[in-house]
Protein backbone atom coordinates (compact mmCIF):
# COMPACT_ATOMS: atom_id res chain seq x y z
CA UNK A 1 0.00 0.00 0.00
CA UNK A 2 2.83 2.39 0.80
CA UNK A 3 4.29 1.89 -2.67
CA UNK A 4 0.94 2.54 -4.33
CA UNK A 5 0.55 5.80 -2.38
CA UNK A 6 4.10 6.73 -3.31
CA UNK A 7 3.41 6.18 -6.99
CA UNK A 8 0.16 8.11 -6.91
CA UNK A 9 1.91 11.10 -5.39
CA UNK A 10 5.16 11.05 -7.34
CA UNK A 11 4.27 9.89 -10.85
CA UNK A 12 1.95 12.78 -11.79
CA UNK A 13 4.64 15.29 -10.84
CA UNK A 14 7.31 13.41 -12.77
CA UNK A 15 5.08 13.04 -15.81
CA UNK A 16 4.41 16.79 -15.99
CA UNK A 17 8.11 17.55 -15.68
CA UNK A 18 9.04 14.99 -18.31
CA UNK A 19 6.42 16.20 -20.75
CA UNK A 20 7.85 19.71 -20.58
CA UNK A 21 11.53 18.85 -21.03
CA UNK A 22 13.92 16.11 -22.08
CA UNK A 23 11.08 14.01 -23.50
CA UNK A 24 11.79 13.91 -27.21
CA UNK A 25 10.33 10.46 -27.73
CA UNK A 26 8.08 11.85 -30.44
CA UNK A 27 11.18 12.23 -32.58
CA UNK A 28 12.94 9.33 -34.21
CA UNK A 29 15.07 7.25 -31.82
CA UNK A 30 17.39 6.64 -34.75
CA UNK A 31 18.55 10.25 -34.46
CA UNK A 32 19.79 10.05 -30.90
CA UNK A 33 20.95 7.59 -28.26
CA UNK A 34 18.31 5.38 -26.68
CA UNK A 35 17.95 5.91 -22.94
CA UNK A 36 17.79 2.60 -21.09
CA UNK A 37 17.21 2.12 -17.37
CA UNK A 38 17.82 -1.33 -15.89
CA UNK A 39 17.45 -2.72 -12.41
CA UNK A 40 20.54 -4.91 -12.01
CA UNK A 41 24.07 -4.46 -13.24
CA UNK A 42 23.90 -7.74 -15.16
CA UNK A 43 21.07 -6.46 -17.33
CA UNK A 44 22.83 -3.11 -17.77
CA UNK A 45 25.97 -4.87 -18.97
CA UNK A 46 23.97 -6.89 -21.51
CA UNK A 47 22.25 -3.74 -22.79
CA UNK A 48 25.59 -1.96 -23.19
CA UNK A 49 27.09 -4.84 -25.14
CA UNK A 50 24.09 -5.03 -27.46
CA UNK A 51 23.39 -1.31 -27.79
CA UNK A 52 27.00 -0.16 -28.03
CA UNK A 53 27.37 3.51 -28.95
CA UNK A 54 23.65 3.77 -29.69
CA UNK A 55 22.55 3.62 -26.02
CA UNK A 56 22.94 5.35 -22.68
CA UNK A 57 22.40 2.81 -19.91
CA UNK A 58 21.75 3.47 -16.22
CA UNK A 59 21.50 0.67 -13.63
CA UNK A 60 19.45 1.48 -10.53
CA UNK A 61 21.13 -1.19 -8.39
CA UNK A 62 24.88 -0.89 -7.97
CA UNK A 63 27.57 -3.19 -6.53
CA UNK A 64 26.58 -4.96 -3.32
CA UNK A 65 22.89 -4.08 -3.65
CA UNK A 66 20.36 -6.84 -2.94
CA UNK A 67 17.54 -6.62 -5.52
CA UNK A 68 15.23 -8.71 -3.33
CA UNK A 69 15.19 -5.92 -0.74
CA UNK A 70 15.61 -2.87 -2.97
CA UNK A 71 13.10 -0.04 -2.66
CA UNK A 72 12.81 2.54 -5.44
CA UNK A 73 13.46 6.16 -4.58
CA UNK A 74 11.76 9.21 -6.06
CA UNK A 75 14.93 9.71 -8.12
CA UNK A 76 14.61 6.18 -9.52
CA UNK A 77 11.04 6.85 -10.62
CA UNK A 78 12.16 10.06 -12.32
CA UNK A 79 14.96 8.24 -14.17
CA UNK A 80 12.56 5.58 -15.37
CA UNK A 81 10.03 8.13 -16.61
CA UNK A 82 12.74 9.80 -18.70
CA UNK A 83 13.82 6.48 -20.25
CA UNK A 84 12.91 5.06 -23.64
CA UNK A 85 13.21 1.52 -22.32
CA UNK A 86 13.12 -0.06 -18.86
CA UNK A 87 14.57 -3.55 -18.50
CA UNK A 88 14.11 -5.56 -15.32
CA UNK A 89 14.76 -9.21 -14.51
CA UNK A 90 11.27 -10.30 -13.50
CA UNK A 91 10.37 -13.62 -11.82
CA UNK A 92 9.93 -11.59 -8.62
CA UNK A 93 13.64 -10.79 -8.28
CA UNK A 94 12.79 -7.12 -7.75
CA UNK A 95 9.89 -8.01 -5.48
CA UNK A 96 9.31 -4.60 -3.95
CA UNK A 97 9.29 -2.86 -7.35
CA UNK A 98 6.64 -4.96 -9.11
CA UNK A 99 3.93 -2.33 -8.65
CA UNK A 100 6.17 0.34 -10.15
CA UNK A 101 6.83 -1.66 -13.32
CA UNK A 102 3.12 -2.26 -13.76
CA UNK A 103 2.49 1.51 -13.55
CA UNK A 104 5.44 2.37 -15.78
CA UNK A 105 4.15 0.30 -18.67
CA UNK A 106 1.54 3.02 -19.30
CA UNK A 107 4.21 5.57 -20.28
CA UNK A 108 7.50 3.77 -20.98
CA UNK A 109 8.25 0.49 -22.76
CA UNK A 110 8.93 -1.79 -19.79
CA UNK A 111 10.23 -5.32 -20.30
CA UNK A 112 11.07 -8.27 -18.07
CA UNK A 113 14.11 -9.83 -19.76
CA UNK A 114 13.18 -13.25 -18.37
CA UNK A 115 9.98 -13.25 -20.48
CA UNK A 116 11.93 -14.58 -23.45
CA UNK A 117 13.00 -17.75 -21.64
CA UNK A 118 10.99 -20.93 -22.11
CA UNK A 119 9.18 -21.61 -18.81
CA UNK A 120 10.05 -25.29 -19.12
CA UNK A 121 13.70 -24.32 -18.62
CA UNK A 122 13.03 -22.38 -15.42
CA UNK A 123 13.46 -23.89 -11.97
CA UNK A 124 10.64 -23.85 -9.45
CA UNK A 125 12.11 -24.63 -6.01
CA UNK A 126 10.15 -26.74 -3.49
CA UNK A 127 8.07 -24.56 -1.22
CA UNK A 128 7.75 -21.85 -3.88
CA UNK A 129 4.91 -23.34 -5.93
CA UNK A 130 4.01 -21.07 -8.80
CA UNK A 131 7.20 -19.02 -8.39
CA UNK A 132 10.32 -19.50 -10.48
CA UNK A 133 13.90 -19.07 -9.39
CA UNK A 134 14.89 -15.64 -10.79
CA UNK A 135 18.70 -16.09 -10.82
CA UNK A 136 18.85 -16.94 -14.52
CA UNK A 137 22.19 -15.22 -15.22
CA UNK A 138 24.15 -18.04 -13.56
CA UNK A 139 23.53 -20.29 -16.54
CA UNK A 140 25.48 -18.59 -19.31
CA UNK A 141 23.47 -20.34 -22.04
CA UNK A 142 20.29 -19.02 -20.48
CA UNK A 143 21.77 -15.53 -20.32
CA UNK A 144 22.46 -15.72 -24.05
CA UNK A 145 18.68 -15.89 -24.51
CA UNK A 146 18.37 -12.65 -22.55
CA UNK A 147 21.02 -10.94 -24.70
CA UNK A 148 19.23 -12.00 -27.86
CA UNK A 149 15.94 -10.70 -26.47
CA UNK A 150 17.44 -7.30 -25.69
CA UNK A 151 18.76 -7.20 -29.24
CA UNK A 152 15.29 -7.92 -30.57
CA UNK A 153 13.80 -5.14 -28.44
CA UNK A 154 16.34 -2.58 -29.68
CA UNK A 155 15.73 -3.58 -33.30
CA UNK A 156 12.00 -3.07 -32.74
CA UNK A 157 12.62 0.37 -31.23
CA UNK A 158 15.21 1.49 -33.77
CA UNK A 159 14.99 -0.55 -36.95
CA UNK A 160 17.25 1.93 -38.77
CA UNK A 161 20.21 0.48 -36.86
CA UNK A 162 19.01 -3.13 -36.88
CA UNK A 163 22.17 -4.43 -38.55
CA UNK A 164 24.33 -2.74 -35.93
CA UNK A 165 22.43 -4.33 -33.03
CA UNK A 166 22.37 -7.73 -34.68
CA UNK A 167 26.13 -7.64 -35.24
CA UNK A 168 26.69 -6.68 -31.60
CA UNK A 169 24.48 -9.54 -30.46
CA UNK A 170 26.37 -12.01 -32.65
CA UNK A 171 29.76 -10.86 -31.37
CA UNK A 172 28.68 -10.91 -27.74
CA UNK A 173 27.04 -14.32 -28.05
CA UNK A 174 30.34 -15.67 -29.38
CA UNK A 175 32.06 -14.25 -26.29
CA UNK A 176 29.45 -15.76 -23.98
CA UNK A 177 29.73 -19.15 -25.67
CA UNK A 178 33.46 -19.11 -24.95
CA UNK A 179 32.67 -18.15 -21.36
CA UNK A 180 30.27 -21.07 -21.02
CA UNK A 181 32.96 -23.47 -22.26
CA UNK A 182 35.44 -21.97 -19.78
CA UNK A 183 33.09 -22.54 -16.84
CA UNK A 184 32.52 -26.15 -17.90
CA UNK A 185 36.26 -26.79 -18.23
CA UNK A 186 37.01 -25.25 -14.83
CA UNK A 187 34.20 -27.20 -13.16
CA UNK A 188 35.65 -30.49 -14.32
CA UNK A 189 38.79 -29.80 -12.28
CA UNK A 190 36.83 -30.44 -9.08
CA UNK A 191 36.35 -34.03 -7.95
CA UNK A 192 32.68 -34.91 -8.45
CA UNK A 193 32.09 -35.80 -4.79
CA UNK A 194 33.40 -32.37 -3.75
CA UNK A 195 31.44 -30.47 -6.40
CA UNK A 196 29.20 -28.86 -3.78
CA UNK A 197 28.52 -25.13 -3.60
CA UNK A 198 27.30 -23.75 -0.27
CA UNK A 199 26.36 -20.08 0.04
CA UNK A 200 24.11 -17.80 2.09
CA UNK A 201 21.03 -18.08 -0.13
CA UNK A 202 19.87 -20.25 -3.02
CA UNK A 203 21.09 -18.04 -5.86
CA UNK A 204 23.16 -20.64 -7.70
CA UNK A 205 20.68 -23.36 -8.67
CA UNK A 206 20.90 -22.58 -12.40
CA UNK A 207 24.69 -22.67 -12.07
CA UNK A 208 24.44 -26.05 -10.36
CA UNK A 209 22.21 -27.52 -13.04
CA UNK A 210 24.29 -26.19 -15.93
CA UNK A 211 27.72 -27.10 -14.56
CA UNK A 212 26.96 -30.17 -12.44
CA UNK A 213 27.28 -28.80 -8.91
CA UNK A 214 25.14 -29.68 -5.93
CA UNK A 215 23.96 -26.38 -4.48
CA UNK A 216 22.92 -25.62 -0.90
CA UNK A 217 21.92 -22.29 0.62
CA UNK A 218 21.09 -21.19 4.15
CA UNK A 219 18.24 -18.99 2.93
CA UNK A 220 15.71 -19.57 0.17
CA UNK A 221 15.80 -18.11 -3.34
CA UNK A 222 14.98 -14.71 -1.82
CA UNK A 223 17.02 -13.06 0.93
CA UNK A 224 13.70 -12.05 2.47
CA UNK A 225 13.71 -15.57 3.96
CA UNK A 226 15.68 -15.64 7.20
CA UNK A 227 17.89 -18.60 8.06
CA UNK A 228 16.90 -20.23 11.37
CA UNK A 229 18.99 -22.16 13.88
CA UNK A 230 17.72 -25.47 12.51
CA UNK A 231 18.81 -24.46 8.99
CA UNK A 232 22.33 -23.72 10.22
CA UNK A 233 22.60 -26.95 12.20
CA UNK A 234 21.27 -29.12 9.36
CA UNK A 235 23.66 -27.62 6.84
CA UNK A 236 26.57 -27.92 9.29
CA UNK A 237 25.81 -31.63 9.68
CA UNK A 238 25.73 -32.01 5.89
CA UNK A 239 29.16 -30.33 5.55
CA UNK A 240 30.72 -32.57 8.18
CA UNK A 241 29.23 -35.75 6.72
CA UNK A 242 30.36 -34.88 3.20
CA UNK A 243 33.70 -33.38 4.31
CA UNK A 244 33.09 -30.26 2.21
CA UNK A 245 36.29 -28.15 2.34
CA UNK A 246 34.85 -24.66 1.69
CA UNK A 247 31.77 -22.48 1.90
CA UNK A 248 31.30 -19.09 0.27
CA UNK A 249 30.27 -15.54 1.10
CA UNK A 250 28.06 -13.52 -1.26
CA UNK A 251 28.92 -9.86 -1.80
CA UNK A 252 25.27 -8.76 -1.55
CA UNK A 253 24.38 -10.80 1.56
CA UNK A 254 25.62 -10.15 5.14
CA UNK A 255 28.59 -12.36 6.06
CA UNK A 256 27.14 -13.25 9.47
CA UNK A 257 25.10 -16.14 8.03
CA UNK A 258 28.13 -17.94 6.67
CA UNK A 259 30.19 -17.18 9.78
CA UNK A 260 27.45 -18.77 11.91
CA UNK A 261 27.55 -21.83 9.68
CA UNK A 262 31.33 -22.02 9.92
CA UNK A 263 31.12 -21.88 13.73
CA UNK A 264 28.50 -24.64 13.79
CA UNK A 265 30.76 -26.86 11.68
CA UNK A 266 33.73 -26.14 13.95
CA UNK A 267 31.69 -27.18 17.01
CA UNK A 268 31.38 -30.61 15.40
CA UNK A 269 35.15 -31.00 15.18
CA UNK A 270 35.51 -30.26 11.47
CA UNK A 271 37.13 -27.19 9.93
CA UNK A 272 35.53 -25.65 6.85
CA UNK A 273 37.13 -22.59 5.31
CA UNK A 274 35.45 -19.59 3.77
CA UNK A 275 36.53 -20.06 0.18
CA UNK A 276 36.06 -16.45 -0.91
CA UNK A 277 33.52 -13.89 -2.03
CA UNK A 278 31.10 -14.72 -4.83
CA UNK A 279 29.05 -12.21 -6.79
CA UNK A 280 25.44 -13.34 -6.75
CA UNK A 281 22.68 -10.71 -7.06
CA UNK A 282 25.04 -7.85 -7.93
CA UNK A 283 28.28 -7.45 -9.89
CA UNK A 284 31.48 -5.74 -8.78
CA UNK A 285 32.60 -2.12 -9.13
CA UNK A 286 32.43 -0.80 -12.69
CA UNK A 287 36.18 -0.16 -12.89
CA UNK A 288 37.04 -3.79 -12.06
CA UNK A 289 36.85 -6.96 -14.19
CA UNK A 290 34.03 -8.17 -11.93
CA UNK A 291 32.03 -5.10 -12.97
CA UNK A 292 31.26 -6.87 -16.24
CA UNK A 293 29.16 -10.01 -16.58
CA UNK A 294 31.96 -12.06 -18.15
CA UNK A 295 34.43 -10.97 -15.47
CA UNK A 296 31.95 -11.73 -12.70
CA UNK A 297 31.31 -15.24 -14.00
CA UNK A 298 35.02 -15.95 -14.42
CA UNK A 299 35.75 -14.66 -10.91
CA UNK A 300 33.04 -16.88 -9.42
CA UNK A 301 34.06 -20.12 -11.09
CA UNK A 302 37.77 -19.53 -10.43
CA UNK A 303 37.06 -18.78 -6.76
CA UNK A 304 34.85 -21.88 -6.39
CA UNK A 305 37.29 -24.23 -8.09
CA UNK A 306 40.38 -22.95 -6.28
CA UNK A 307 38.67 -23.35 -2.90
CA UNK A 308 37.27 -26.83 -3.52
CA UNK A 309 40.45 -28.35 -4.93
CA UNK A 310 42.61 -29.77 -2.17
Amino acid sequence: MKMIKFLCCVLPVVILACNGRERDKIGELSQRKIRIVTTTGMIADAAKNVGGTRVNVVALMGPGVDPHLYKASEGDVSRMMKADLICYNGLHLEGKMTEIFEKMQRWVKTVAVSDHIDRDKLLSPPGYQGTYDPHIWFDVKMWINVVEYIGQILVDLDSTHAEYYQKNVSNYVDELSELDSYVLTQSEKVERSKRVLITAHDAFNYFGRAYDFEVRGLQGISTLTEAGTADVQDLAEFIVNRQIPAIFVETSVPVRYIEALQAAVKSRGFKVKIGGNLFSDAMGDMDTPQGKYTGMVRHNIDTIVNALIQ
